[in-house]
């Protein structure tokens, strides 16, 4: 597949769900980039801002099976793994699947769940596979996971450890549209409706195909020793607890693989790496102070600007 392909398929998936959600295509591009990369997408965002019919629009656009799993506080990991049931006409136990066996999940309000039931998910996005009862199911392909949060309401909720948020490829917030954009959604048919004309755009050999040629993408050795220097910096910066760790250095380096294909080009460079390190790397370091994700991240933008950027050398 040549990138510029690669680019075209990137930006009809974008035009796709943006005809359901309006305003929120660079949201969708870091969608898309996480789930070419076998990643998954912890959404921090108020209620009321599309996270579920956006998550319904990519998966139809790419043609794949959707769950919607609601977490409260008395959610089992049996209810997402499955159990093992006795079948009086056959006299023998069998397994029934549970929703976490589709391809395209949303996890909605995951920090309401217990931690018992959170890392039975977890477990599931990091291994792909599920063991109940001493047997091992391998999961479907593709398996994307976005987990949802509310970032203000606190009360009855079991927030994710930091071990468990460094098991999400991207932290992203969909935030508020502009005032035309919300006119615009405000006056048109519902997104329920609009939903149902989609078409998938994208087949799963395309899929598979652009998952192998993003590994392709050249990384020059200074651009990957620029990444080092934007993880090592997370590491010594005093007004962080924990810097990031070597999870956070591989996805990054994927994520910037992505960005760099999506935008038609077979290497990364520098601006690559600036535009995708905030959404990979903000949800992985422990601020000392009591800082809101949209802190942390602002501070770590300013990070990055801070340090020096390779400059091509001509010969």
């Amino acid at each position: 597949m040549e990138y510029s392909r690669f680019k075209e398929n990137t930006e009809r998936v974008v035009e796709s769900c943006s005809r359901v959600i309006v305003g929120k295509e660079e949201s969708i591009r870091l969608i898309l980039i996480s789930f070419l990369c076998s990643g998954h997408v912890l959404l921090e965002d108020v209620p009321g801002t599309g996270k579920t019919m956006l998550l319904k629009a990519f998966a139809k656009t790419v043609g794949s099976r959707f769950k919607r799993i609601q977490f409260t506080p008395d959610l089992l990991p049996s209810d997402l793994t499955g159990i093992n049931y006795y079948n009086q006409k056959t006299g023998e136990f069998q397994f029934r699947k549970g929703p976490l066996f589709s391809n395209v999940i949303l996890a909605d309000e995951i920090n309401r769940a217990t931690p018992r039931t959170q890392s039975s998910l977890l477990e599931a996005m990091e291994e792909k596979q599920i063991t109940v009862d001493g047997v091992t199911y391998p999961m479907d392909e593709p398996f994307f996971v976005m987990a949802t949060q509310n970032p203000v309401e606190s009360y009855g909720t079991f927030p994710l450890p930091e071990a468990q948020l460094d098991r999400f490829f991207m932290k992203i917030s969909l935030g508020y549209m502009k005032r035309e954009q919300e006119m615009e959604v405000i006056s048109r048919p519902s997104s329920e409706a609009l939903l149902l004309e989609l078409a998938p755009v994208l087949t799963p050999e395309e899929i598979q195909e652009m998952k192998a040629e993003l590994t392709k993408v050249l990384v020059h050795e200074d651009v990957l020793g620029y990444m080092m220097d934007i993880v090592e910096k997370t590491r010594t910066e005093s007004r962080f607890m924990t810097g990031v760790s070597t999870r956070g250095a591989i996805a990054l380096y994927k994520a910037s693989q992505a960005m760099a294909a999506s935008m038609g080009r077979e290497f990364v460079i520098p601006e690559d790496v600036k535009h995708v390190a905030p959404c990979v790397l903000s949800h992985r370091i422990i601020s000392k102070g009591s800082e809101s994700f949209a802190d942390a991240r602002s501070y770590l933008e300013k990070l990055v600007d801070a340090i020096p950027v390779p400059l091509e050398t001509l010969r």
